[in-house]
């Protein structure tokens, strides 16, 4: 399931039981109040008051949790949103389990969930690290450094990556056996 979308879905609940109570429910609980104070000859002590006036307890969840996943959701959506690093890819740079940050407005602002694009900013620059969702696969997150723009023909022939028909040099990483991540254990002294 998508972050993006159970974030979306979170606020909205959370920010509809909140409204509800603001414009029906809480006034209801004030006629009840202001009708049984009237009918009482002595009036309502105070924990009377307090009980007809409490917030059913879906009412004060949503109400303490919608600002913050409003928050959550403006942050993640429009500033910067964490991500893992899945796989040796992008090694020596970045290794597996590394997080990220990224900046989500370097190119535009897109809507959570839909990813429209509402605002451009820029275009992707060779060597940037870019996190994207495969087509086929679009449940996971792929992190790579971007070394073609539209128009450009890669190739990957022979160990060697060709951009428009030119070489692009790469310096070779140290054979590493399967699974290792590169981390070396040291002993404190």
């Amino acid at each position: 399931m998508d972050f993006a979308l159970l974030l979306v879905m979170a606020v909205a609940i959370t920010g509809l039981i909140w409204l509800f109570d603001l414009i029906w429910w809480r006034p209801a609980r004030r006629r009840r109040l202001h009708e049984m104070d009237a009918g009482s000859q002595a009036g309502l002590d105070e924990k009377s008051r307090e009980r007809a006036l409490k917030e059913p307890w879906p009412v004060d969840y949503a109400r303490s949790f919608f600002p913050v996943l409003l928050v959550v959701l403006l942050l993640r959506s429009f500033l910067v949103e964490p991500f893992q690093i899945p796989s040796g890819s992008m090694r020596p740079t970045l290794e597996v389990g590394d997080f990220i940050l990224v900046n989500k407005f370097t190119y535009g602002l897109r809507l959570p969930v839909t990813h429209t694009r509402i605002v451009e900013l820029g275009e992707p620059e060779r060597g940037d690290v870019m996190v994207f969702r495969f087509p086929n696969e679009p449940s996971v997150n792929f992190i790579k450094r971007v070394i073609g723009l539209p128009g450009d023909t890669v190739r990957y022939a022979d160990k060697q990556i060709y951009v428009n028909g030119e070489p692009v040099p790469h310096i070779p990483l140290p054979e590493t056996p399967d699974g290792a991540s590169g981390l070396q254990l040291l002993t404190e002294w």
